[in-house]
């Protein structure tokens, strides 16, 4: 299952993410954490020291070895130069199989070790001095799209994307790549103002979101969440004495985290593990958002038509693990 934490800049939608992941490596589930926010934090909050975060090659850097790698040998697709971020997988295409070894182990995963053992890291990639005023930030997330494009999971398998701030994630096609998205929301009406917009644009391409409460210091913050957002709000994550001295940098257990707040973390994974896989339905949109990218500015950027990279008769939820399809 895919899974996004989104929400308005400050909210701690990479508190709630990193949370999150910890809570399915507490339960020993196999996780691929992708940290695809401009400010890259997410290493850190699962514990990383700052160097060791920094020596993550970030999947961005490999955007050409990735295209050519995924191409495989997909008949429609003549070069690795023409494909862009929203190429869909077709007949010939290379998969990447959740479980499986792919040459993005050695290229840009971390794994981690000890309490986290089963969770893997990939990151976006910071802005660098080369791309100061000729680039945004989405040519840093490009490839990750990519990548969601051609991954295969199965049950009991989950990818925690860390996404960028409020309605930016709308700039591309990313935010129909996941099964499931949380938005993190404080209770203030600023926030709950990024949550109905997000909510505004998602509905247009049904996609479900779910609403997380954050730094809920008193009673009265999670009845005003209720009050505003009703069933759509899973709960809000109490003040924890434990993320606060995570974030100054101290080795903190996750069994240690507040009762409170673990019931919220099972309640998200009870809400993930619920969820139909629907592949048809993500094919559907991927083509969808191709076309779009394509007559937008792709056909332009390749030199070439995307669009018949299209391969109409090609289905991943027919190489899918059965138990994962609609």
């Amino acid at each position: 299952m895919r899974i996004a934490f989104v929400g308005k800049g400050g909210s701690g939608k990479t508190t709630v993410s990193s949370l999150f992941i910890r809570h399915l490596a507490a339960a020993s589930a196999p996780v691929l954490a992708i940290d695809a926010d401009i400010n890259q934090h997410l290493g850190a909050a699962l514990g990383l020291d700052d160097a060791a975060a920094n020596r993550i090659p970030p999947l961005s850097r490999y955007a050409g070895q990735l295209k050519e790698y995924l191409r495989g040998e997909n008949p429609r697709i003549r070069s690795a130069a023409e494909m862009v971020k929203t190429t869909p997988p077709g007949a010939g295409s290379r998969l990447v199989r959740f479980g499986e070894p792919s040459a993005l182990d050695e290229w840009c995963t971390y794994r981690f070790a000890g309490e986290q053992a089963g969770v893997r890291l990939m990151v976006t990639g910071v802005f660098e001095e080369a791309d100061l005023g000729v680039a945004c930030y989405h040519s840093k997330v490009g490839p990750a799209e990519l990548f969601l494009n051609h991954l295969i999971d199965g049950p009991g398998e989950y990818v925690v994307m860390d996404m960028t701030a409020g309605a930016d994630a709308f700039a591309s096609g990313l935010f129909t790549r996941f099964d499931v998205t949380f938005l993190v929301v404080e209770p203030t009406r600023k926030s709950l103002s990024v949550y109905h917009q997000y909510r505004q644009y998602a509905d247009e391409y049904g996609i479900a979101v779910h609403a997380v409460g954050n730094k809920i210091a008193e009673p009265g913050d999670l009845a005003f969440l209720r009050a505003e957002l009703g069933a759509a709000l899973v709960g809000g994550l109490s003040y924890s004495r434990v993320v606060r001295a995570q974030e100054r940098g101290e080795a903190v257990e996750f069994g240690q985290l507040e009762p409170e707040n673990r019931t919220l973390l099972a309640e998200l994974q009870r809400r993930v593990d619920e969820v139909p896989k629907d592949w048809d339905r993500f094919t559907e949109l991927a083509h969808r958002f191709h076309v779009k990218n394509a007559l937008s500015w792709a056909n332009k950027a390749a030199g070439a038509d995307v669009t018949t990279q299209i391969d109409p008769e090609f289905s991943l939820g027919e190489l899918a693990p059965a138990a994962a399809a609609v």
